[in-house]
């Protein structure tokens, strides 16, 4: 079984330990508590995995830290990255950052 690493309790993501293919199950621990979850995308070793439900506008936390917000939902199991996440900080690329 492929694995994923969720470093604090309050984290809605968590990094794929291992390539993760679509529709392949995933295990990973949320304190003492274990959990398995089917992967929804092709997941890239390092890359996040939405361990929960995140509605649009909801934070994506990581580490415990608020990394960016979703731009659309996102279930569980499902990648996250650029093309769901809008930073929350100046890209540069927008007029007025």
């Amino acid at each position: 079984m492929n694995h994923a690493l969720v470093v604090n309790s309050n984290d809605n993501v968590a990094n794929a330990l291992d390539d993760i293919p679509a529709g392949e199950q995933f295990a990973f621990s949320v304190g003492k508590d274990s959990y398995t979850l089917t992967a929804i995308d092709n997941i890239k070793f390092g890359f996040k995995v939405a361990i929960k439900k995140i509605q649009k506008g909801e934070q994506i936390i990581k580490y415990g830290c608020v990394i960016g917000v979703a731009s659309q939902d996102i279930e569980p199991g499902q990648s996250v990255h650029i093309h769901n996440v809008e930073g929350t900080r100046g890209r540069g690329d927008k007029k007025g950052d």
